[in-house]
C-alpha cells in the first residue's frame, strides 16, 4: 500500500513520526480517513480516538487525542493536538476524575467559552475510557 509522511505532534513532545499507510481522525463531522496523496486539507480535530496504520504492522494503532489540528500537503500530514494518549498510557482513576469535574462544570452557571472548554474536556475523558476498555483484553 502507498504511504505518506506523518507527523504528529504533541503540545510538549512528537507522538508519532514517520511513515504512514492510512490515518483516521476524529473531527465535528465524524471520522475522516486519510490515505497517500490525499488532497490538501487543514480541518480541526475534536476529542476523539485516533487510528493509525504503520507499514509492514498488521493492524491499526490506537490513540486517544484532544483537540488540535490537522495539515494535509503534498503526500504530507502534520497533526498537531495537545496530547494523545495509547491505551496503556491511560490512567483510569485520574480520567474518571476529570470527567465529574468536567460534568460539574457543565452543570455551573458559566461564559460560553468556559462550557465549550468543559464540554470538550467531557469528551476526551470518555474518549479516553472508550479506548482503554476497548483494549484491557
Amino acid at each position: 500500500m502507498a504511504e505518506f509522511s506523518a507527523h504528529i505532534i504533541e503540545a510538549d513532545s512528537v507522538f508519532y513520526d514517520g511513515p504512514l499507510e492510512s490515518l483516521i481522525i476524529p473531527t465535528e463531522i465524524g471520522q475522516y480517513g486519510i490515505l497517500a496523496h490525499h488532497t490538501d486539507a487543514f480541518m480541526a480535530i475534536v476529542p476523539g480516538i485516533i487510528k493509525y496504520k504503520i507499514p509492514g504492522e498488521a493492524e491499526y494503532r490506537e490513540a486517544s487525542v484532544s483537540n488540535g489540528f490537522i495539515r494535509v500537503e503534498k503526500n504530507d500530514v502534520m497533526l498537531m493536538i495537545e496530547a494523545a494518549e495509547h491505551p496503556d498510557e491511560i490512567d483510569e482513576e485520574r480520567v474518571k476524575a476529570h470527567e465529574i469535574r468536567a460534568k460539574e462544570k457543565l452543570l455551573s452557571q458559566q461564559s460560553a467559552f468556559e462550557y465549550n472548554l468543559a464540554e470538550a474536556r467531557l469528551r476526551r475523558s470518555i474518549a479516553r475510557m472508550n479506548l482503554r476498555e476497548r483494549n484491557m483484553f
